[in-house]
């Protein structure tokens, strides 16, 4: 059976380069990075090394680069610590949206449950937070503003840098979780004007299991790994030596592809748009990534629950039976039964939200892929109409 991996927005395979850059340090050059001796030296250096090249690439200083063990610990260790610190200061309000993975949600729910105030902003629509409404949620309470830069289901690409501004304007530390930007487009902290950043490898073929956390300078942060002085005494634990330096290698791949990626990337989109509309079965659909506001690596569209009753497991296994790796949000959600967070809060109804579908292309996907795909995805709805027929 034909195999066509379209869920990069999950993970994505590590490039042969990056394994090839982490070999040595599993077994030749395995020192403990805290240790002083030659070996641990020999660690260091190249831990070092991956924070240069990761702070380039964001326009950070290495020093303002923590490792972590990926996206979901760089959110929770820049929300968490910049909440406990406010809260020392007589600030306990946060504000984020409500199309934030739950990487972000669920520790604000957290915090809520702990003391906190918590705005949850609506979007638009096209998935997009008002700038306007950050403005005019801010108490003198508020401690952080957290909203992602691009979306992980719809692929909506947030006004960070507007925001970011008006956080500026009083004194509020601003995040934005980057791990579905990051090597894809443009990250640049100080265009951004973002105090913390949120990134992890294995969305840009590098391992899984590693990831960091970009806080700048003068931005206080309480810690919640203890136990040891790693990090610049900012998160204690023995580096993963290996798998930072595979993120390192992933990273410069990227600066040295990332256009090219792109429109690779952007073609393979408006052929799978084309031909979906051109299927003939485009009126039972729901596009939820605005093409013009979203990156080109994640499509998603839904099948509308009022035009044709839809088995929403039916719609992804249906693809698997055929080969396709789809999915019908985040993969950290996969197996719910619930509809997304993200395509209600675009006001669709629950059924239409279950039936969704995305799609994420990648550098390996080919036109043949997309066109296969498409060849799928019609004979899955065509399944679904037929059935509405017959009754």
């Amino acid at each position: 059976m034909r195999r066509v991996y379209l869920d990069h927005s999950a993970t994505t395979p590590v490039d042969p380069a990056v394994v090839s850059a982490m070999t040595p340090y599993f077994n030749e050059i395995f020192g403990n990075p805290s240790s002083v001796h030659q070996f641990g030296r020999e660690a260091k250096v190249a831990i070092e090394e991956a924070r240069g090249k990761i702070a380039d690439f964001i326009n950070a200083e290495p020093s303002e680069i923590i490792f972590t063990s990926g996206g979901t610990e760089s959110d929770n260790f820049a929300i968490l610590g910049v909440a406990l610190a406010g809260f020392k200061r007589g600030k306990n309000h946060i504000i984020t949206s409500k199309i934030e993975h739950h990487a972000v949600l669920d520790v604000c729910i957290y915090l809520q449950k702990n003391g906190f105030d918590v705005t949850f902003l609506e979007v638009g629509s096209d998935g997009i937070v008002d700038p306007d409404d950050v403005r005019k949620s801010i108490t003198s309470r508020t401690c952080l503003v957290t909203v992602m830069h691009v979306n992980n289901e719809i692929g909506t690409i947030q006004p960070i840098q507007e925001i970011g501004k008006i956080a500026q304007e009083y004194n509020i530390p601003f995040h934005t979780d980057a791990v579905q930007s990051l090597g894809k487009i443009e990250v640049d902290v100080k265009n951004l004007n973002v105090d913390l950043l949120s990134a992890s490898a294995h969305k840009i073929y590098g391992p899984k299991g590693v990831g960091f956390l970009y806080v700048r300078k003068g931005i206080y942060i309480e810690k919640f790994h203890h136990g040891g002085s790693q990090e610049a005494g900012r998160r204690a634990g023995t580096e993963a030596v290996p798998l930072i330096v595979g993120f390192g290698k992933a990273v410069e791949i990227c600066a040295e592809r990332m256009n090219y990626d792109y429109e690779h990337v952007s073609m393979l989109r408006e052929r799978m748009v084309n031909g979906i509309y051109e299927s003939g079965f485009d009126e039972f659909l729901i596009l939820n990534s605005p093409l013009d506001k979203t990156i080109p690596h994640i499509l998603n569209f839904s099948i509308n629950s009022s035009k044709i009753e839809v088995d929403a497991d039916a719609l992804i296994y249906g693809f698997d039976l055929r080969g396709i790796a789809v999915s019908n949000g985040s993969a950290c959600t996969s197996g719910s039964l619930k509809p997304s967070h993200v395509i209600l809060a675009l006001g669709r109804d629950e059924k239409t939200a279950l039936a969704t579908v995305r799609f994420s292309f990648g550098r390996g996907n080919t036109v043949d892929d997309v066109d296969y795909a498409v060849e799928v995805f019609a004979e899955i709805v065509r399944s679904f109409v037929d059935k509405v027929a017959l009754k």
